[in-house]
C-alpha cells in the first residue's frame, strides 16, 4: 500500500513539501441545529464560529446511520455499515455493547492503516465504539495511539438484561490498559483535549492523522462536563457539554496555528448522528435538530445530516457554504487522493469530494441510502428523498411502531427543509426513478432478510472478557 514517493516526501526537510495533516472532530450525538453557526440561540459557540468564517460549511453533509456504531464504522472505513457488517449482530442489534463478541473485522482497511501506510503517525483519542475486544481495539486497526472510552459514555457497570452479562464499570483506555475505572465522565472532554493538544506537539513534525471521536454530548439524558462549564450555559448539561467542546475546537485551532503547521492542516467538524431529542419538540434538553425533521436513532434528514465545518487556512475559501451533498464515507478516499495514496482494490462507497471542498462542484452521489439497521427505508438522488413504502418497520420517523403497508414519502429537501410536503402522487416519474436506484443497493448491499452479494463479514471472536484496571 505505501507509495515510495510519498515516503520520501513526508520525510522530507522541507515544510512545504509535506502532505497535509488530518483532523477529523466527531461528536457524539450532536445534533444539526446544536452550534450557532447553523442556527442555535441556546448554545455558544465561538470557536466554531471562527472555524466557520475561516472554513467552509456543509449543509448537506450525512452519516450513514442514526447511531454510533455503524456511523463511526463507515467513516473509518468509506463504507456503508452494510457493506461491513457493523449495522446489525444477533447479540447487541445496531450498537455495540460492553463485552460483545463482535467488532470491526480486522481484514477491514481503516483511514488509519492506509495513512499509516504512507507515513503518518496516527492517534484516537475519545469514544471508539468499533469493538472492545483484543484484535477490534484502535490499535488494531491503525491507529499508534488511543486514549479514550471503548464505548459510550452511558454503558456503565449494570446486569444488561439481553443476555444477563455484567458490565463492568466504564473504563477510561490508553492503548490497551485500562487506567481509571469507572472513569469521571465529568473530565472525559476536558482529559481528551488535553492529549489531544500534547499529541498534536509531540508529532508536529511529521505528517499525522488525529482521529478525535469526542466522548460527548453523549448518550446520557444528562450529559457531563468540567467544573468550569458546568452549569453555565443556557441550557443545563446539554448546552454545557456543547460549550465545552467549542472550546476544546478552539484550543485546536489556536495550536495549530501557534505550532506553524495551519495550513498543512485540514480539519473537520461533525457529528456521528443527530440529537436524540425528546417528543416535545420545544424542549431542547436533548439537543435540536432544527430546521430539519425528526430525531436522531431514525432515518430522518435530523438523523443523517449534521453540522460540518471544514477548515484549511490557504486551501479552503474563507467564510464559504457547500450544499451539496457529501458523506462521511468520502473522507477515506478523499484524503488518499490529497497525498497520491494508492487505494486498495476492495470496494467502498464514499467519492473523492477534492474538488467539493477546495471550490464548488456537483455532488457524486448518483444515489445515497437511508438504512435502518438492515431495511432500507428511503433514498435520496438530488433534492429528493423518497421514503419507500414499507409492509412494517422498527423505527420509522414519519409513521407511528405498528403501522403496516406505509405509502412513499417523497420530499423535496432542498426547498421543503423540514419534510414537510409529500410529492410523491405528482411526481410519479421521480418515485419510479428512485425506486429502481432502492433495487440496485438491495442486490448489493441487502434489505431485511434478503442478503446482499456485496457484503463482507463482521469480526468475532468466541470468549469475549470485559475491559477491567488490573
Amino acid at each position: 500500500m505505501a507509495c515510495a514517493s510519498l515516503l520520501a516526501v513526508a520525510h522530507s526537510t522541507s515544510a512545504d513539501q509535506r502532505p497535509p495533516n488530518f483532523i477529523v472532530i466527531f461528536c457524539d450525538n450532536l445534533g444539526y441545529g446544536d452550534i450557532e453557526p447553523f442556527g442555535s440561540t441556546l448554545h455558544r459557540t465561538p470557536n466554531l464560529n471562527r472555524m466557520a468564517k475561516e472554513g467552509k460549511k456543509f449543509t448537506h453533509f450525512c452519516v450513514t446511520a442514526g447511531v454510533c456504531t455503524p456511523s463511526r464504522a463507515s467513516l473509518l472505513t468509506g463504507c456503508y455499515s452494510q457493506r461491513v457488517q457493523m449495522n446489525l449482530n444477533p447479540r447487541d442489534h445496531h450498537v455495540l455493547r460492553p463485552i460483545s463478541p463482535y467488532g470491526l473485522h480486522p481484514d477491514e482497511e481503516t483511514i488509519a492503516e492506509a495513512l499509516k501506510g504512507n507515513g503518518y503517525t496516527t492517534a484516537c483519542i475519545g469514544k471508539w465504539h468499533l469493538g472492545d475486544q483484543d484484535g477490534f481495539l484502535p490499535t488494531d486497526q491503525g491507529f499508534d495511539y488511543f486514549y479514550g472510552i471503548p464505548y459510550s459514555d452511558d454503558m456503565t457497570e449494570r446486569t444488561w438484561n439481553r443476555d444477563g452479562s455484567q458490565w463492568p464499570p466504564l473504563p477510561l483506555v490508553e492503548n490497551k490498559t485500562v487506567i481509571e475505572a469507572p472513569t469521571d465522565r465529568d473530565l472525559l472532554t476536558w482529559r481528551t483535549t488535553q492529549k489531544a493538544l500534547n499529541w498534536i506537539k509531540e508529532n508536529r513534525e511529521e505528517p499525522f492523522f488525529l482521529y478525535f471521536p469526542q466522548t460527548m454530548p453523549g448518550s446520557t439524558v444528562a450529559p457531563f462536563a468540567s467544573p468550569e462549564f458546568k452549569g453555565k450555559s443556557r441550557n443545563g448539561p446539554w448546552g454545557d457539554s456543547i460549550e465545552e467542546i467549542d472550546w476544546s475546537t478552539g484550543e485546536i485551532l489556536d495550536l495549530v496555528r501557534e505550532l506553524g503547521i495551519a495550513e498543512r492542516t485540514f480539519i473537520i467538524w461533525t457529528s456521528d448522528n443527530g440529537a436524540p431529542i425528546k417528543p416535545d419538540l420545544e424542549d431542547f434538553s436533548r439537543g435540536s435538530n432544527r430546521p430539519l425533521h425528526g430525531r436522531g436513532y431514525t432515518t430522518a434528514e435530523g438523523a443523517f445530516r449534521v453540522p460540518t465545518i471544514m477548515w484549511w487556512p490557504g486551501n479552503i475559501p474563507a467564510g464559504t457554504e457547500c450544499h451539496e451533498l457529501a458523506t462521511t464515507m468520502d473522507l477515506f478516499p478523499t484524503f488518499m487522493g490529497w497525498i497520491g495514496g494508492n487505494l486498495s482494490n476492495r470496494k467502498r462507497d464514499g467519492h473523492d469530494i477534492r474538488l467539493l471542498i477546495e471550490g464548488d462542484d456537483k455532488s457524486p452521489y448518483e444515489a445515497f441510502y437511508y438504512y435502518y439497521s438492515d431495511q432500507l427505508q428511503a433514498v435520496r438522488s438530488g433534492p429528493w428523498k423518497l421514503f419507500l413504502p414499507l409492509g412494517s418497520f422498527v423505527r420509522h420517523p414519519h409513521f407511528k411502531n405498528g403501522t403496516t403497508h406505509t405509502p412513499p414519502l417523497l420530499f423535496n429537501v432542498y426547498e421543503d427543509i423540514g419534510s414537510t410536503q409529500n410529492l410523491a402522487e405528482e411526481n410519479p416519474d421521480i418515485v419510479a426513478r428512485l425506486t429502481a436506484l432502492a433495487e440496485l443497493i438491495r442486490r448489493d448491499l441487502g434489505d431485511r432478510n434478503a442478503p446482499g452479494r456485496g457484503v463482507r463479514p463482521i469480526g468475532q471472536v468466541e470468549n469475549p472478557v470485559p475491559l477491567l484496571k488490573e
